[in-house]
């Protein structure tokens, strides 16, 4: 037998709750089925604000540079909500934290839609800062999932609960239409309708959490570690800490796919109606995306637990690199390549999300676990604000076509970044 590299399948301060057992805690079941409930209500509201955020700021604001400020504002108020969920997540639980940011997601979705209905920018502004917090609470639900699995299941746990926001995510997009046609019925502008089912999806999710999230994930896995080792360390690497290379790969890996998939994502809607398709097209072509961020996360998380963590991050680079050479290349009429394009932005984040998570968990004990996930996460969250507000900006001064291209060589960064964590040696 060989010793286990850092990052290789199962490695880790992280292992500390399934030990080396494979055998699943008996609450797991029923704790990925009320995270797989909750994720289908909040994809719903997750997708149907990305697609018509964009479009709302340019018709409040006026001009195509504003494009890429709702998507910086939500992912700086995802940015806070991240280590706010973190926090109160490692004290009192998983359960706390994602309803939590669940319902201030809620509340700012409301007032994305009274901001539109009496034309207030500032309101605007501020609500879109508190929607953020539904898109953080989304994605650290992917943690609870593999709170109680065994370090060999990690990667099918986690992409089981990402799974799960599919459908409200494919479904919400294609609703725009309809959505738009009520909110006009009720004196409120088109493009604000999406933002009353993002309301509506992120209370339900927030309420299933709340109620039905028992035993609570975190605080199980703690206790079964304190009873089986006695009180849980600090860090429970031997060698005294974290493996520091691969909490730094792991953040990496998730920080590039982020910034790249929200700044190719949200300027495609603008691009799209900019040259005479539809918001209906658009809405479509985003379904597409967000469908492959989340639909293959089952075989995202099969291959980071057979063929290893390090091999899918590499490979989320170089399907990252693929989807920006298509969309730079893509004729601006054609739905089709630019549906192929989205999707492979998609899958690549997927790729990135899912072995950078697994990654992280691996690297990080119990003690710290929460929190510092949360930390992970407010550096995705600005990464994906700095792609979402820089977007805007950079197809204004060279295109989409440009914006594209750099975005896929960017994502090349992964490959070095993987090199150098594999080093011999310990962080």
């Amino acid at each position: 037998m060989h010793a286990r590299e850092p990052g290789e399948r199962g490695a880790g301060p992280g292992d500390a709750v399934a030990g080396t057992s494979a055998a699943p805690h008996p609450a797991q079941r029923r704790i990925l089925a009320v995270l797989v409930t909750a994720q289908i209500f909040s994809g719903a509201g997750l997708a149907a604000g990305i697609t018509v955020g964009a479009l709302l700021a340019q018709d409040m604001l006026g001009g195509a540079v504003w494009a890429g400020l709702p998507s910086a504002l939500f992912t700086v108020g995802s940015a806070a909500a991240a280590a706010l969920i973190g926090r109160t997540s490692q004290r009192t639980g998983r359960r706390a934290g994602l309803a939590a940011g669940y319902a201030v997601g809620a509340a700012g979705a409301l007032g994305v839609v009274a901001a539109a209905a009496i034309d207030d920018a500032v309101l605007l502004f501020a609500s879109l800062f508190l929607y953020g917090a539904g898109t953080a609470t989304n994605l650290q639900a992917r943690y609870a999932g593999a709170d109680l699995a065994p370090a060999e299941h990690r990667g099918r746990a986690l992409s089981t609960v990402l799974v799960a926001t599919t459908l409200g995510a494919v479904v919400g997009p294609n609703l725009v239409t309809p959505l738009g046609g009520l909110a006009r019925s009720v004196g409120i502008p088109p493009l604000a309708g999406p933002f009353l089912l993002a309301a509506a999806a992120y209370a339900s999710a927030a309420t299933v959490l709340w109620l039905l999230l028992r035993p609570d994930p975190l605080t199980t896995a703690r206790s079964l570690a304190a009873t089986s080792r006695g009180p849980v360390p600090a860090a429970a690497d031997p060698a005294g800490g974290p493996h520091t290379r691969m909490l730094a790969l792991g953040a990496t890996v998730m920080v590039l796919s982020q910034l790249i998939m929200v700044a190719i994502m949200t300027v495609t809607p603008i691009h799209m109606t900019g040259h005479g398709h539809s918001v209906g097209a658009a809405g479509l072509v985003i379904a597409v995306h967000v469908g492959a961020m989340y639909l293959p996360s089952p075989l995202s998380g099969i291959l980071v637990d057979r063929v290893g963590r390090l091999p899918v991050a590499a490979a989320s680079g170089l399907t990252l690199l693929a989807a920006g050479l298509v969309a730079a290349l893509a004729p601006p009429h054609s739905v089709a390549l630019l549906a192929l394009a989205l999707a492979l932005l998609g899958l690549g984040w997927s790729f990135g999300l899912v072995s950078g998570t697994a990654i992280i968990t691996d690297a990080v004990p119990l003690a710290t676990r929460a929190r510092t996930q949360g930390l992970v996460d407010v550096a995705i969250s600005i990464a994906g604000a700095g792609g979402g507000l820089a977007s805007g900006m950079v197809v204004a001064a060279g295109g989409y076509s440009v914006l594209s291209a750099a975005g896929g060589v960017l994502a090349l960064a992964v490959l070095p970044a993987i090199a150098w964590s594999a080093r011999p040696g310990r962080g």
